[in-house]
């Protein structure tokens, strides 16, 4: 028998980046694009490359490419650190578990290095897989967790947890990750928000992935860690636009919705560097009459739009920047 598992690609849409700083954010799943995991049983365990896994080049120009694309690594280590993370909760909650092997495989639709959360999904749809094979139950509020110590303390992968809460629980979920309660329990708090609540939502985000713009280095970290009040005070500021958008989603206030959409970016522009070409796009966006803010960490955006004819004028402005608008599939 084949397990077949997948995770999609998500999207912030308000709150972030406080959630890796004891804030809250909402976020949605988008069905647009995936991770995919196939495994079977099999005599060892084995782990199937992707192309991107493999050191094995057409020239030096495809390998610059390759690189300018998908890093210096590719999903493999993923698939290797999920299996370990497993193996190690399964051990420490006294859950036996086969001594069948398997052969694993993944692929992904997901854009590279556009912030729609890639190699998380590609780590929820392992787990998943991992779960239903060995026929072990891990809590749903649990697992995100474990998928982040996958990534942070396997890989060496700084993140928050917002991506792989979405992630597992798909939809729509409003996340709060209040200090006391995170560092006892290991979790935050999550409520699903009722899909149907949501106003008309586009994604745009740039096509020439290896062309975007490189990480921006950002001192936020080490000045929220130093004690700094003007970056402290902002970050609470945006986890406060998160609990003032479920209010206004619960009450189908779009107009607030919308303000609050903006003002999340230009919360984050305050106390972060936004890169020419991600600037680029949020104004683009902005020129049309619609809300815009990063989906993620850059590459992506997010926001509401009013009709077809401003759909429409997001499309083809946006293309004119080099970026492509889609419509979230969120169910």
């Amino acid at each position: 028998m084949i397990i077949e598992s997948r995770a999609y690609a998500r999207a912030g849409l308000l709150g972030n980046p406080s959630d890796g700083y004891y804030g809250k954010t909402i976020s949605i799943i988008v069905r647009n694009f995936g991770a995919s995991v196939s495994l079977y049983e099999s005599p060892e365990l084995r782990i199937e490359e992707m192309e991107v896994d493999r050191n094995t080049f057409r020239n030096m120009y495809h390998l610059v490419d390759s690189v300018k694309l998908s890093g210096y690594y590719g999903g493999t280590r993923l698939i290797k650190a999920s299996i370990k993370k497993f193996a190690e909760y399964c051990e420490s909650n006294n859950i036996r578990i086969g001594r069948k092997n398997f052969t694993i495989r993944y692929r992904s639709s997901i854009p590279r290095q556009v912030g729609l959360a890639g190699s998380s999904a590609i780590i929820t749809a392992t787990m998943k897989a991992l779960m239903q094979f060995y026929e072990v139950d891990i809590p749903e509020h649990i697992l995100p967790s474990i998928i982040l110590k996958t990534e942070s303390e396997e890989l060496g992968i700084n993140a928050g947890l917002q991506d792989r809460v979405i992630q597992v629980y798909e939809g729509c979920v409003f996340m709060d990750f209040e200090k006391e309660y995170l560092q006892s329990k290991g979790y935050g708090k999550y409520s699903s928000i009722e899909p149907s609540l949501l106003p008309k939502l586009y994604l745009a985000y740039k096509v020439e992935l290896g062309k975007v713009s490189g990480a921006v280095l950002n001192n936020i970290r080490e000045k929220y860690e130093k004690g700094d009040p003007f970056v402290i005070d902002t970050l609470a500021e945006i986890a406060d636009v998160a609990e003032q958008g479920k209010e206004a989603l619960s009450q189908k206030d779009y107009e607030r919705l919308n303000k609050l959409i903006d003002t999340n970016f230009d919360l984050r522009r305050k106390i972060m560097k936004i890169s020419e070409s991600n600037m680029e796009m949020v104004m683009t966006a902005r020129k049309c009459g619609a809300s815009a803010k990063f989906s993620g960490s850059g590459g992506a955006i997010i926001g509401m739009y009013e009709d077809d004819e401003m759909l429409r004028r997001l499309i083809v402005n946006l293309q004119k920047v080099n970026a492509r608008v889609i419509k979230p599939i969120i169910m």
